[in-house]
Order: C-alpha cells, then sequence, then structure tokens
C-alpha cells in the first residue's frame, strides 16, 4: 500500500507516453506484410580467387626479376601458378625465396629440372572465402543503406549465399542492378588507343604484354551502343575505388548527366602527382573492366573529377550510390528472386488483426467470467499491455512480420497467464480465513517466483530465435520478448495497484 500514490501517477505517465508514441510513430511492416522483393544471392568467390592468384603471379614475377632468377614463362590456371625458369641451377633459390614470402598462401612444388608450381592451399581459400562474403555482405548493406530501405533482412545463408529481403520495394529490376553491380573503379595509364582491338594487337606483334590489357569504350547514343573504342593501358592502376571519399550526381560540359567524385587525401596527393607529370597524355577511367572516358589531362587535377559516359540521370545517380558503398569483392549472380505484393500483406494484415481481436475478446470474456470483478481488472491490464507492445514496436523500429502478428496474438494469452496464477493464490490464501489486504499481498507475493521461472525461460526461447533465425522468424522473437516483458508490467505492477486501490478504499467491490 506503500506510495499507492506515486505509482499511480506512474501508470498514468506510462499509459499516456504509450499512447502518445503509438499515434505519432509507425510500426515498419516485414515483407510478408509490405510486399517486396527478396533475392538469393551468390558470391563468386572462385573468380575473385583466380583474380587474386592472378595479382600474385605479377608480383611473383617481379620479386623473382628483382633478385635475378630470370623467368622463361609464368601462367596461372586456376588458383595455381606454373613457373619456368631459363636457368634450371636457380631453382632451389626460387623455392626458397618463394616459400618465405608466399608459404602461407601457397604449396610450392618443384615439377620437373626448370619448373615450379605454385597451388593455392584448401585452408587459405576457405578463410579468403569466407571473408569475401562477409566483405560482400557489408558492401550489400551499405548500398541498401544509401537506397532508403526500411527495415532490409541482410543475411548469409551456408558457404556462399546472401539472402536479401527488401521491404516496400517497388522498383527490383534496380535493386538487383545496385546490387549485382561489382563497381570497381579504377584508373589507369593509356598507352595507345584504336578503332579495333585487331589493329592494337598488330601494332603488338599479336602479344599483349603481360604488365598491360586492352579495354574497351563503348559509346552509346540513346541507350545504343554505336561505336566502340579500344585502349591499350596499364594492367597495374594509377589510383582505385578505395581511395574514394565521396560521388554525386552532377552534369558534365555539355549539361549531360555524370557523377562527380572526391578523392581522400592520401589519393588526392597521387592524383595530383601523377598528372602533374603526364600532362598531354589520356588518363582511362575504367569502371568494372569497361572504359567509361579517356580524357586527356591538360593540366594538374586535385582531388577532385568527374566520370562521362552517356549515363541517364537514373544511371548517374545509381552509379554513385555503389560507388560510395564501395566494389563489392567479388562478382555476385542472382540465383532466386521472389516479388511479394502488397495485396498478399494487405490480406494477412486483415486476417492477423481479425483473430487477434477474436483472441483478445474470448480471454477477456473468460477472465470475467470466471474471476468476476478481479477478472475485469485483469482484462485493464491486458488493454494496457497490448498498448504498451504496440509502442515498444513502434519506438524500437522492430519490423513486424506475419510471425510477429503471431506472436502479438500469443502474447494476449500469455499476458493473462501471470493473473491467473496471482489470482488463484489469493483464492488459496481468502480460503485459509486471511483478511482481503493480506490476502492480495500474500497472493502476490508467492506467485512472483512461478511467474518469473516461466517468464525467464521464455525470453531464452526468444532470444535464441533472435540469435538463430532468420527475418520473420527474428520478427516473432521480437515480439514475444518485448511481450512477455510488458505482461509482467502490467500483471505484478498494474493490476497489483488497481487491487490495492480497490481493498483501500472500496472493498465491497472486490470478488475473485
Amino acid at each position: 500500500m506503500k506510495n499507492l500514490k506515486w505509482r499511480i501517477l506512474l501508470i498514468f505517465a506510462v499509459l499516456l507516453c504509450a499512447v502518445y508514441v503509438s499515434l505519432t510513430k509507425k510500426v515498419n511492416l516485414g515483407l510478408d506484410l509490405k510486399g517486396g522483393t527478396y533475392l538469393v544471392l551468390q558470391v563468386d568467390t572462385e573468380k575473385a580467387l583466380e583474380d587474386e592468384t592472378s595479382s600474385y603471379m605479377r608480383e611473383i614475377k617481379t620479386l623473382l626479376q628483382k633478385e635475378n632468377i630470370p623467368v622463361l614463362d609464368i601462367e596461372r590456371k586456376g588458383t595455381s601458378i606454373s613457373i619456368e625458369l631459363l636457368d634450371a641451377d636457380k631453382v632451389s633459390q626460387a623455392e626458397k625465396l618463394l616459400s618465405k614470402n608466399y608459404g602461407n598462401i601457397f604449396d610450392i612444388k618443384k615439377v620437373s629440372s626448370s619448373t615450379i608450381r605454385l597451388s593455392m592451399k584448401n585452408s587459405y581459400k576457405q578463410k579468403e572465402a569466407d571473408r569475401l562474403c562477409n566483405q560482400a555482405l557489408e558492401t550489400i548493406r551499405n548500398r541498401i543503406d544509401e537506397l532508403g530501405v526500411a527495415e532490409p533482412v541482410i543475411v548469409r545463408s551456408g558457404k556462399d549465399r546472401i539472402i536479401v529481403e527488401l521491404p516496400g520495394v517497388k522498383n527490383p529490376e534496380r535493386a538487383k542492378r545496385i546490387l549485382g553491380r561489382v563497381a570497381k573503379l579504377e584508373f589507369k595509364q593509356v598507352i595507345d588507343v584504336a578503332p579495333s582491338k585487331e589493329e592494337l594487337l598488330k601494332k603488338l606483334g599479336g602479344k599483349v604484354p603481360p604488365d598491360e590489357q586492352i579495354l574497351v569504350q563503348e559509346i552509346k547514343k540513346n541507350g545504343k551502343v554505336v561505336n566502340r573504342l579500344y585502349y591499350l593501358v596499364k594492367r597495374e592502376p594509377i589510383l582505385t575505388g578505395a581511395y574514394l571519399k565521396d560521388a554525386y550526381p552532377s552534369v558534365d560540359e555539355y549539361n549531360m548527366p555524370a557523377v562527380s567524385f572526391e578523392l581522400k587525401s592520401q589519393g588526392a596527393k597521387i592524383f595530383e602527382q601523377y598528372t602533374a607529370s603526364h600532362i598531354g597524355t589520356r588518363l582511362a577511367i575504367v569502371l568494372d573492366n569497361k572504359v567509361q572516358s579517356a580524357p586527356v589531362i591538360r593540366s594538374q587535377i586535385g582531388g577532385r573529377g568527374q566520370i562521362t559516359g552517356q549515363f541517364t540521370y537514373q544511371e548517374a545517380k545509381d552509379l554513385a550510390i555503389v560507388l560510395r558503398a564501395g566494389a563489392l569483392p567479388a562478382p555476385v549472380k542472382i540465383i532466386e528472386e521472389t516479388t511479394i505484393g502488397p495485396s498478399l500483406g494487405h490480406e494477412s494484415i486483415v486476417k492477423g488483426i481479425k483473430a487477434g481481436v477474436a483472441g483478445l475478446i474470448i480471454v477477456m470474456l473468460f477472465m470475467i467470467v470466471y474471476y468476476k470483478f478481479s477478472g475485469f481488472v485483469a482484462d485493464v491490464a491486458l488493454m494496457m499491455n497490448v498498448i504498451l507492445l504496440w509502442a515498444l514496436l513502434a519506438l524500437l523500429g522492430a519490423t513486424l512480420t506475419l510471425p510477429g502478428i503471431a506472436g502479438y496474438i500469443l502474447t494476449i494469452g500469455m499476458s493473462v497467464d501471470a493473473n491467473v496464477i496471482i489470482f488463484e493464490r489469493i483464492r488459496e490464501e481468502l480460503k485459509k480465513g486471511r483478511f482481503l489486504i493480506s490476502a492480495v499481498e500474500v497472493g502476490f507475493s508467492s506467485a512472483w517466483s512461478t511467474i518469473l521461472d516461466a517468464n525467464v525461460t521464455t525470453l531464452a526461447s526468444a532470444a535464441v530465435l533472435f540469435q538463430f533465425g532468420t527475418g520473420p522468424i527474428k520478427g516473432f522473437a521480437v515480439t514475444l520478448s518485448l511481450g512477455i516483458l510488458c505482461s509482467m508490467f502490467t500483471a505484478v505492477f498494474v493490476t497489483k495497484v488497481i487491487l490495492d486501490v480497490i481493498v483501500k478504499y472500496k472493498p465491497q467491490l472486490f470478488s475473485i
């Protein structure tokens, strides 16, 4: 009975806050209720490992040349590198050098008198593939954040797959383009340019040097390719997108859509030094191994630049998004796609509301019939529980899914469970001949340990569902957890305060 006035004020304050939050904040709806896009992406870790092997191959060739070990031929097959030396007497020296520098990555074996083979270790492959998938997950999450999708679900599934749920996305094709694009930005030195690949190869004697490559630029008009230019560029980039600080859509000197970018301080310094010493030469801006533009350097360029390439404004905007989010460490492909219409979600919501209201009415009627006026008190606490739970979902920005609605309905049934335990304890105490005020106090105190045990066990189960479940299962776990906390507050605190008021001021109304 102590501090009864303050406890009443606390209940009113909590109730007013809950009503205010419920009216001013919206509860996010999940994919199964709001509609949207469900994608399963597969990360091509094998391709990424092959590209990584190619990079190591160039490093190894440079290292051997630096140590005066002449290489007759070097080639890559998958994630293996075969090195044929000009001097068979230097094979042992090469083996020791490679083991020292690359022994943690490759199994190194002499396969003939002058040939060494490096095969990427399975342990390294697994570790690197896991890293690539985790990095791809973060990059995809950053891109979706840039898209502004509310409450997306982005989780790994299995060894190399990523599940993406985008509630409310009305243009799945755009989302797929943004998520699936590698967006590997590079700035490369141009050595030569020609209208055909054959012309460049003719100048090179039919073979491209290992430290160079031929890339194409597609010139478009009205969205169609009308011409192509072929560039011979240095394989190693001057700068990559890793030095990018910001990217945003803009217009070029002809008032056409473009993407402006800003480099980080270190990248700006490299760019300034390179452009200052290469005035009059071409610089290729390469995106996913395609030349977007190759302007002639007219003067020293600082930390800002522009990418042009016959974009539409939407393409420029999307390119800015993927550049800001960063390049994918490995190509990804969409292997499964499901678009869920909002009509299915609307039907689920309507049925869920009907089920919830029906369950609420049945529970409330049962409590009044069985526990009389005390049952009415429990129903008041139950209504407050429903309002509190909705307010918490809105306040925490939780996503309501179809299983979440099931959790909400389950909470309605469970929320009176504590009251049933309390009321039965009070009945027992009254039968023993205790006075009403004493029976209420003892009933609540003796029921507390049972209520706590039951709810803690359910909370633990909900925590496991949240930790290991995905999407809708997490929605169920969140709703169930919040519902348990609300029901404990309303059953143990709110019901107790109302009964204390009745016992103190209107004991004749009490019935159980």
